[in-house]
């Protein structure tokens, strides 16, 4: 017979829920999942993991236009649709399997359906109306995640304009694209279609794409997405979409401006909705705004035993977050007195299109603003050997710090393999490193990362190599 009895019941299997429950299991408390869709939540099924899988097809495709440069030449290069968006699919079967097998190792039972709060300590689950278990929990964290915004008048219908989940399994290659917003899901779309031949137009309401960057990496991004033909359109809102049989036509509203775009298809990649409904919140003191459940610093709601983590709680909604935000909470539970609240400008963000994008801390803006005295370093691919041995010579390097203190207050990265770089500035700023240990550290030749050590050189006139 089925236990139901735990001390810890996680609502939903993505990276922030199935983490939760390991690390709960391995304190020693009883743990189970319910999950209603797919272990890994959208983040592998639908997102971070298959999203890269497209990504590094276009990246693939990229450089085949380019074979001269390396001293290769071939012909009649094509791509079969179909096999991409296969392996893209294969990739994320094969991880959720993956969280399926590390659950069951970890002996973390996982329920099959909705799951409800029903009372103090309880929650009943449900498949396809139909009931499947009433559990009991001394402690229940709700990761139950976000879905894609949709705006009035511009709401998807799976055909002509898309969310992320259809323009990551088209069935046809469109010859163009239209991309409402861009953030970095909008952004990486707009790279995937862009470069694999597809005419792509970028609307972004702000005033500049990728906006939650530093200012100089906006700009910088925007002239290199427009070199690669992508038109982009800012400060613009979409003020209709005329749907006709094969395309839609988006009035374009800019100040007193208005014009018309036509493409075959439409991507909306406006925001998240936090996934709050349906979930009994209504009978309890837990608070929602606009979409998203109210916690504290240890992802406490204000209901007693109830928690709520990842993309359904605060920014920045990224999947490593809600993972270090799963291992918070479930270490605070268990008393562990070393567990100390997440500091969100520690959280690094990457975004995955050519170049790629990363950053962490302050923008330059935003320290200044915060009433910092800023030392500024800059590096730019160009003057990186290893950038420039892989044909890769487009991209900078920057870096804040408080001038009087010598804190890394931020670090914003474009180029090839930033994603991967912005670690190390990660670690930095965890461990409260000075400019003075990042001088003294000594980075090896020839990599990339170079170029991380001579932006701090820069910001305290020291650089060597440009």
């Amino acid at each position: 017979m089925t236990d139901t009895s735990f001390d810890v019941i996680v609502i939903g299997g993505g990276p922030g829920g199935y983490v939760a429950a390991i690390r709960a299991a391995q304190l020693g408390l009883k743990a189970a999942v319910v999950e209603r869709e797919h272990l890994g939540g959208i983040c592998l099924n639908w997102g971070c993991i298959p999203t890269k899988a497209l990504l590094r097809t276009s990246e693939i495709n990229h450089l085949l236009q380019h074979l001269g440069d390396y001293g290769f030449s071939a012909s009649d290069i094509k791509f079969d649709l179909k096999k991409i968006v296969e392996r893209s699919r294969k990739v994320a079967k094969q991880l959720s399997n993956g969280v399926a097998f590390l659950l069951k190792k970890n002996k973390v039972p996982v329920f099959d359906g909705e799951a409800k709060l029903a009372g103090k300590g309880k929650v009943s689950v449900t498949k396809d109306g139909k009931p499947v278990a009433d559990l009991t929990g001394k402690h229940i964290i709700l990761a139950t995640g976000a879905r894609a915004r949709a705006l009035p008048g511009l709401e998807p219908d799976g055909k002509l304009v898309w969310t992320y989940k259809e323009a990551m399994v088209p069935d046809a290659m469109p010859k163009s694209v239209l991309v409402i917003g861009s953030g970095a899901i909008g952004i990486e779309f707009a790279s995937f279609y862009r470069n694999l031949g597809a005419e792509v137009t970028v609307v972004e309401v702000l005033d500049r794409v990728l906006p939650v960057e530093d200012e100089e990496i906006s700009a910088f991004a925007r002239k290199a997405f427009e070199k690669q033909g992508m038109k982009i359109h800012t400060g613009t809102t979409v003020k209709a979409l005329k749907k006709g049989a094969n395309s839609v036509e988006a009035t374009l509203v800019a100040g007193d401006k208005t014009t018309t775009v036509t493409a075959e298809r439409a991507i909306l990649a406006v925001g998240i909705v936090g996934n709050v409904e349906n979930l009994g919140l209504e009978n309890t003191k837990v608070k929602v705004e606009k979409t998203h459940v109210v916690v504290d610093q240890w992802l406490q709601t204000g209901e007693p035993g109830v928690y709520a983590i990842g993309d359904l709680v605060g920014p920045p909604w990224l999947a490593h977050k809600a993972s270090h935000e799963g291992v918070i909470c479930v270490e605070r539970i268990a008393g562990i007195k070393t567990a100390h609240p997440l500091d969100t400008s520690n959280v690094p963000g990457c975004t995955y299109c050519m170049p790629q994008v990363a950053s962490i801390g302050l923008t330059e803006k935003k320290a200044k603003e915060a009433g910092h005295e800023v030392k500024v370093g800059r590096f730019p691919y160009i003057g990186n050997g290893k950038a420039i041995a892989l044909g890769e010579p487009e991209g900078f390097v920057k870096t804040v710090f408080d001038a009087k203190t010598g804190e890394l207050l931020g670090a914003h990265m474009i180029g090839a393999e930033v994603t991967e770089l912005i670690q190390g500035y990660a670690i930095a700023r965890t461990l409260e490193t000075t400019e003075q240990e990042l001088i003294e550290t000594i980075f090896p030749h020839p990599t990339l990362s170079e170029m991380m050590h001579e932006a701090v050189l820069d910001a305290y006139g020291k650089v060597i190599h440009f």
